[in-house]
């Protein structure tokens, strides 16, 4: 009878942003759970719309907002899936998104090592990484892993 592997429990947390480089921090993120047996997790912050005048149009892009952030975390989903050979863990919140993420990691004792992505520009590595390596490294309770924004398919293929 074949022994069965045991699962690893790790998983891998990416914050599903806007950004160029967030590809890849997923990238990564799924190649080391694929080889670790461990899972991905996506989590995306909708920020709360500014347009507060009236109740029921704020109530409306809310929804509308968190409905775009479902749908982009299901199309990912399917990928993360291909490269992980997992469906991974999905989370939506709204707020802050240094703050979601903090919260998220606490309440979450299965979240396990947090990748993110820096930007490589003349910018800085985006504000996200600049928080989470700066005022707020102490409120995290799990490793970040930082991957440069801009490595290619074929170079996390090759570190991971």
């Amino acid at each position: 009878m074949p022994v069965e592997r045991p699962s690893n429990d790790r998983v891998f947390l990416v914050v599903v942003d806007d950004s160029e480089e967030m590809r890849a921090s997923l990238r990564y993120a799924c190649r080391r759970a694929r080889h670790t047996g461990g899972r991905v997790a996506l989590l995306r912050v909708v920020e709360p719309a500014e347009f507060q005048h009236f109740a029921t149009i704020g109530n409306l892009m809310r929804a509308e907002a968190r409905q775009e952030a479902e749908e982009l975390l299901q199309r990912m989903a399917t990928e993360v899936n291909e490269w992980s050979a997992h469906l991974p863990v999905l989370y939506v919140r709204e707020g802050n998104p240094r703050e979601e993420l903090i919260k998220l990691i606490d309440e979450e004792p299965q979240i396990s090592i947090l990748v993110l992505a820096a930007d490589t520009g003349p910018g800085g590595p985006g504000p996200l990484v600049t928080a989470m390596t700066g005022k707020f490294i102490g409120k995290v309770r799990v490793p970040i892993t930082i991957v440069p924004g801009n490595l290619s398919d074929e170079q996390i293929e090759a570190i991971t």
